[in-house]
């Protein structure tokens, strides 16, 4: 056990958690994310970290079952099924209910629908879209000419933890930053003394992906080579996002169906992800650009005559093809987009881009061997930090920023370096909280740069945008030097 080991042990005995590989075989072969998995092995483990194996199979047996399960006979049979899954809940305004689907299972639309009681009697934990959460299901029979259903009669949201956020930024200060670093990266389920990382940059580039899941309204781009962990990050650590992997993407369903009167993925989660985006088809450009392009500046869209808003952030992730140095064969990087994202205005709106061939291939040296935060609970707490606003107001008092800055560059460095300090240095409360250089080092520079990427690509592809960027600095950091 390391130093790093012991630390996390002691500074979160009940939210932390031992993970190897070997310890989460358990669950080959059953399609889970992140999130459920450790809890289960929470759980289902001693204080000596020894899985009760036998208990936790039969939790999966009976409450997790796959799509070769017998739950649609066993609910035929008469039998009150109770199940922890995935439940996508759409309503239907020609019949007055809403229908729901277990895809796992295969429990389709047509097959199923959400009891008027619970949706009566939430007031939160179920919304249209998907659901995770522990439901209870009987079967109606066929009567008078219509056809027998599955009705959802309890619903659970899973939701096992209710972190304390000040516990956990007040926590902080018992780390050093490198260790905190280490901290974050074990987190994201990752080794940080993998041989594959070669510096704490390219520790605090991987981190760069957790910025959408704290920061709201944050638009980023990344693109990097195949392997490198991309789709696992955004589609396993948290409920709140949802990732779009292939298929066809139009405005409806993005944002609002006005023809069945249903909301869109966006004002559904926190973040969206676009995954294998060149795999993605888009429905009608112009309209989706046009949409995307108010949504992504003021965070805001038009469903029919009212506007409706979202803080969801929106992340676009492609493959680029690198040379012999792994460094991009094409230098005009969003020409590995769809056409649908070449217009510059509409790229103008991205704050920041990741360039993922600096990130390691995924090895299984990087897999995690080691105490780290429980998923699920750390989940939350980037959840949670979405709503606190001190530390925009902190970002904004530390920089100087000159009157004739472009305020899209302004907005976008403030964004990426408010989400940093979430992050990284949770515990801030006020400028004296934290030096100047540190703020510099892991919140300014990593901002800055991943917008000036933008920037440069955006002159690349069109004249009339300059490649030069703002001269926002540390405020008073000159002083010290």
């Amino acid at each position: 056990m390391t130093d790093l080991d012991k630390k996390i042990r002691d500074v979160f005995p009940e939210e932390s958690i031992f993970k190897t590989p070997i310890r989460y075989n358990i669950f080959a072969g059953v399609n889970l994310p992140s999130f459920i998995k450790d809890w289960l092995i929470k759980r289902y483990s001693d204080e000596r970290e020894n899985i009760d194996k036998e208990a936790l199979f039969a939790f999966l047996e009976r409450h997790i079952p796959g799509k070769d399960s017998d739950i649609k006979s066993r609910l035929m049979k008469g039998e009150t099924i109770q199940i922890l899954v995935r439940v996508v809940v759409e309503s239907d305004l020609k019949t007055g209910i809403f229908k729901f689907s277990v895809p796992d299972i295969g429990i389709k639309s047509n097959e199923g629908r959400v009891s008027e009681f619970v949706m009566r009697s939430l007031k939160e934990g179920m919304k249209e879209g998907e659901n995770w959460g522990i439901v209870t299901l009987d079967y109606v029979r066929p009567e008078d000419g219509e056809k027998g259903y599955a009705e959802l009669v309890k619903f659970k949201p899973f939701k096992p933890y209710t972190p304390d956020i000040d516990y956990y930024c007040e926590a902080r200060k018992q780390f050093t930053t490198n260790e905190w670093i280490d901290f974050i990266v074990r987190c994201m389920e990752y080794n940080p003394d993998s041989s594959q990382f070669e510096s704490y940059t390219q520790k605090l580039l991987f981190i760069s992906r957790l910025l959408v899941f704290c920061e709201p309204n944050l638009n980023l781009i990344e693109l990097a080579p195949k392997g490198t962990g991309k789709s696992y990050i955004f589609n396993n650590l948290s409920k709140y996002g949802w990732m779009i992997s292939g298929g066809k993407v139009t405005r409806a369903k993005l944002f609002y169906d006005m023809a069945s009167n249903k909301p869109g993925i966006i004002p559904n989660y926190e973040f969206v992800s676009m995954d294998e985006i060149k795999t993605i088809v888009f429905g009608n450009q112009e309209e989706l650009q046009g949409a995307l392009k108010g949504y992504l500046e003021n965070g805001s869209f038009t469903m029919g005559q009212a506007k409706q808003s979202s803080t969801a952030g929106l992340i676009l992730l492609g493959n680029i093809n690198l040379d012999d140095h792994r460094m991009p064969v094409n230098k005009r990087y969003f020409q590995e987009l769809p056409e649908v994202f070449h217009d510059t205005a509409l790229l103008d709106r991205f704050h920041g881009m990741i360039e993922g061939w600096y990130l390691p291939r995924i090895t299984e040296d990087l897999k995690l061997e080691g105490y780290s935060l429980n998923v699920e609970y750390f989940s939350e707490l980037l959840s949670m930090q979405r709503k606190i606003s001190r530390y925009a107001a902190i970002v904004t008092e530390m920089l100087d920023i000159p009157k004739n800055a472009d305020t899209r560059d302004t907005t976008a460095v403030i964004r990426l370096a408010t989400g940093y300090m979430k992050i990284l240095f949770p515990h801030v409360k006020s400028v004296t909280d934290i030096s100047r250089e540190e703020f510099e080092t892991y919140c300014f520079k990593p901002a800055y740069e991943k917008r000036k990427i933008v920037r440069m690509q955006l002159s690349i592809a069109d004249m009339e945008y300059s490649a030069k960027m703002p001269d926002i600095k540390v405020r008073g950091l000159d002083d010290l030097l």
